[in-house]
């Protein structure tokens, strides 16, 4: 049995487009095409699709997924336990910072709040607050805003580090891939400017690639944004900017 792009895409709940895309970079190419040229989809193509969704959930960029799934020596099965081991670590990481909250949200009822000197260890030379009316004024009444100020109430000193971090690691590896000589319009730019929007999305609140395009327009036209961003390596605001309007144009 063989199934159209639309209904792969309807079962995999990604957009035609994303399909399309992974044919041409020769990621997932339909097995067969109709007499008139559509594209036609078999089982084994989804079992593929789904690896590669697995695999995109995790984290992986799309040129690691193509070396994985096209290794010789790996069966499916083999990419299944791969798959079922990095989930199991992922909902103990998972657990773990729930837990985590947890325990903030009953602080938070004790009357437990971060003290000046925990937030500028967190943020080094950058305090949280300096711009908070400007934001309320701008944003206030947004959704986004409010969500963001919800799940702000309840991290810790240790979430804050942990979200310093990960974006310290991802402001890293924008750098080595600007220094490669890699174009912000890049597969492997798009790939970083998606996980720098689903970073957004999963510690502060849910940003789609349009809201995310908006964003990085601060970027370039802020120079606050500019300098703060650039001190990682000049050009780096502008190089960001770029990447992340080309990957919500690739999603659009």
């Amino acid at each position: 049995m063989s199934y159209s792009v639309g209904q792969v895409a309807g079962f995999a709940g990604v957009t035609v487009r994303t399909l399309h895309h992974y044919d041409e970079i020769g990621l997932l190419r339909p097995s067969a095409r109709s007499t008139v040229g559509h594209r036609r989809y078999d089982d084994a193509d989804l079992d593929r699709l789904q690896s590669i969704l697995f695999y995109r959930e995790l984290g992986f960029p799309l040129d690691e997924v193509a070396v994985l799934l096209d290794d010789p020596d790996a069966d499916p099965q083999a990419h299944l336990r791969r798959q079922h081991s990095l989930l199991s670590d992922r909902i103990e990481q998972l657990q773990k910072m729930a837990a985590a909250v947890e325990h903030a949200m009953e602080a938070r009822k004790m009357g437990i709040n971060l003290t000046p000197e925990e937030k500028f260890e967190v943020f080094g030379d950058f305090d949280p607050d300096q711009y908070a009316d400007e934001v309320e004024e701008r944003w206030g009444d947004t959704e986004a805003y409010r969500e963001s100020q919800r799940r702000a109430a309840s991290y810790t000193k240790e979430d804050w580090q942990r979200i310093q971090a990960e974006a310290d690691a991802l402001n890293d590896r924008f750098v080595a891939l600007m220094e490669s000589g890699a174009a912000p319009e890049s597969e492997a730019a798009m790939d970083l400017a998606e996980e720098h929007r689903q970073g957004i999305s999963r510690n502060h609140y849910d940003c789609s690639h349009q809201l995310h395009a908006c964003i990085a327009e601060n970027y370039v036209t802020d120079h606050r944004f500019t300098e703060n961003i650039d001190k990682a390596k000049p050009g780096l605001a502008a190089y960001l900017h770029a990447a992340i309007r080309a990957n919500a144009e690739r999603h659009g």
